[in-house]
């Protein structure tokens, strides 16, 4: 991964300058939560993963929580898709979101941090911004739908969004295992079955 070399400033006793030392920061972060979840990183075990003193670490993050926000949102989210057709704009967009989910460190950072945001608030706050950024193009193409017509006006589009990738949700902490691309299609004929109903 990018910044892990430790000899990148020959003025700095091998360790990396400004911006390298801040991607191996986040690069670390996400090495670390897909080793050993949440609960197991630790602000030392990021700078000895990263070539960094802690000090370096804590001149830009406060504590590991708002560090782990930050490295998480740099991961692949939903992409904005405008066909002109609601059901080929999800169908692309939850498509290629289960391949990035699929083949990145999303498929085990996610899980571990929806799990912890149960029973720390702090991390919940931190982290509800994030998601819900990440979540935008969904609400987007929804929105474009109603102002096309192929929705009422009178749906809760947040509520709209979850109905749509509720399945993912249940798939992936209910019912274990890799996310499927081949249930997109399905997923998103049943959830507007039932919004234009």
């Amino acid at each position: 991964m990018s910044g892990t070399s430790p000899n990148n400033s020959g003025s700095s006793a091998g360790r990396p300058r400004s911006e390298q030392a801040h991607q191996a920061i986040l690069d670390a972060t996400l090495e670390l939560l897909v080793e050993g979840g949440y609960s197991a990183l630790t602000v030392e075990g990021v700078a000895s993963r990263a070539g960094v003193g802690k000090a370096t670490i804590y001149r830009r993050w406060a504590s590991k929580l708002p560090l782990i926000v930050e490295a998480f949102g740099g991961l692949p989210g939903f992409e904005d898709c405008d066909t002109g057709n609601l059901s080929d704009d999800l169908k692309r967009m939850l498509g290629r979101y289960l391949e990035v989910f699929n083949t990145t460190a999303l498929s085990a950072v996610l899980p571990s941090l929806a799990g912890e945001r149960f029973h720390n608030d702090e991390l919940s706050t931190l982290f509800e911004p994030v998601s819900m950024s990440r979540r935008r193009p969904l609400i987007d193409a929804l929105e474009r739908a109603q102002e096309r017509g192929e929705l009422s006006r009178e749906i809760d589009l947040e509520l709209a969004a979850d109905l749509v990738v509720g399945p993912i949700a249940v798939a992936l902490f209910f019912k274990g295992g890799r996310l499927k691309p081949e249930m997109v299609g399905p997923m998103v004929d049943l959830a507007l079955r039932g919004l234009r109903a």
